[in-house]
């Protein structure tokens, strides 16, 4: 049987950690993340469960290492089945009227430049069978989220694009909506939150993997 594959962006913590742990052993997980050590940690537990994963430890705003990666992918599977988009940049609450530029350049670089990059490098690897799953997130909107929000926007509205170009000829798109989980992310913009109350990341990528039949 042909071995299937799973490209995870922003795969070491949070949901995309939790995205591969859930996927794991039915895909080999290809995990893209800066952080070495969370990639290993994650090695771990995939193994653990009997899977298999490749870890690429990379900035997927480095243009050339995302370029690289898909050219190894391609050179050593010929595709890939699913890629999932969960890495993302947030950047601190500030009033809509005292945003940091470097803050603004950071999200719009992480969260939509370096999306609209992957989906044209990815695309040719999903062809038309294959599957992307992207994240919305329904606090965009929220006051102080102004870069966060924007750029989260744009990207959700390059997704939307995509799924509906695709909706014929595939590769089939799917934005899901996840429930708020006690996440590092989320641990930025809501300090003093009972944590308690939140989902849990395995819970809600069991859930998704589930509704999209994945």
């Amino acid at each position: 049987m042909t071995e299937k594959t799973v490209l995870i962006t922003g795969a070491s913590r949070g949901l995309g950690a939790a995205m591969a742990e859930a996927l794991a052993p039915a895909y080999h997980v290809i995990a893209v993340a800066k952080t070495v050590g969370a990639l290993e940690e994650l090695d771990d537990r995939i193994k653990a469960k009997g899977g298999e994963a490749t870890l690429a430890p990379m900035d997927i705003t480095n243009d050339g290492a995302m370029q690289h990666l898909c050219k190894s992918i391609y050179d050593r599977w010929g595709k890939i089945d699913l890629w999932v988009h969960a890495a993302v940049h947030a950047a601190p609450l500030s009033p809509a009227s005292h945003i940091n530029e470097k803050d603004w350049d950071k999200s719009f670089a992480v969260n939509t430049r370096a999306t609209s990059r992957l989906i044209a490098y990815v695309a040719p690897l999903l062809g038309t069978t294959g599957r992307a799953v992207f994240f919305d997130d329904t606090t965009i909107a929220t006051p102080f989220y102004g870069s966060y929000g924007a750029s989260k926007a744009a990207q959700t509205a390059l997704a939307r694009s995509w799924q509906a170009e695709t909706a014929k000829t595939g590769p089939r798109v799917d934005i899901a909506s996840p429930k708020a989980m006690p996440t590092a992310t989320r641990g930025r913009f809501h300090p003093g939150e009972d944590r308690s109350k939140l989902t849990d990341p395995a819970t809600e990528a069991e859930r998704i993997v589930k509704d999209l039949a994945l």
